[in-house]
């Protein structure tokens, strides 16, 4: 029987990533992201890969957002569109119990789209050249404990197709690893 994990873009393309600064912090997820794929390798996990919604919409070369900024009808129905085949994968998998364990979904915690339990919340809007407040702005932008925008369209998904109980979300998140570990198995 073979296992399939559902994982958000980046744990497998980081080059999809917002370009960050804080060493520290890339490090971290860093350090956990390549122990979590030494376990999937260990384990012989299949893994799908989540479309990511900020790079097929910005590209590569975007600005940090927050979830505020994607919670608009237009990004979720965008998120909706480019979800849609991995439900119907789900669906495909779950259909075949003899050939297949689907583990769940792994999101990455702090994204503005894929955070699971912790999101970038923030009063972000606007054109910053001419604010004279753009540090107090930029300064808003804080974790917050709620899902990014991409994960609360997914579970919305799940739950209109009565998947909620049968497909565990969780996350990759350096101050919490057991969360992306335990679910391999």
């Amino acid at each position: 029987m073979k296992k399939v994990l559902f994982v958000s873009h980046c744990i497998l393309n980081t080059a999809s990533k917002v370009v960050l600064y804080n060493q520290k912090d890339i490090d971290a997820e860093e350090d956990l992201r390549k122990q979590f794929m030494r376990k999937v390798i260990d384990y012989e996990v299949q893994l799908i890969q989540l479309p990511c919604p900020e790079f097929t919409l910005y590209g590569p070369k975007r600005w940090g957002h927050i979830a505020p900024q994607f919670d608009n009808v237009f990004f979720r129905n965008h998120c909706r569109t480019i979800l849609q085949p991995i439900i119907d994968q789900m669906k495909e998998y779950l259909a075949h119990p003899e050939m297949f364990e689907v583990l769940g979904v792994v999101g990455i915690d702090g994204s503005p789209s894929c955070g699971v339990d912790y999101t970038c919340g923030g009063d972000w809007y606007g054109s910053f050249e001419s604010r004279t407040d753009l540090q107090e702005t930029l300064d808003t932008c804080c974790l917050i404990h709620d899902s990014g925008i991409l994960m609360r369209v997914l579970k919305d998904m799940l739950k209109e197709e009565g998947l909620q109980d049968v497909i565990q979300v969780t996350s990759l998140f350096a101050n919490e690893p057991h969360k992306c570990l335990d679910i391999i198995r």
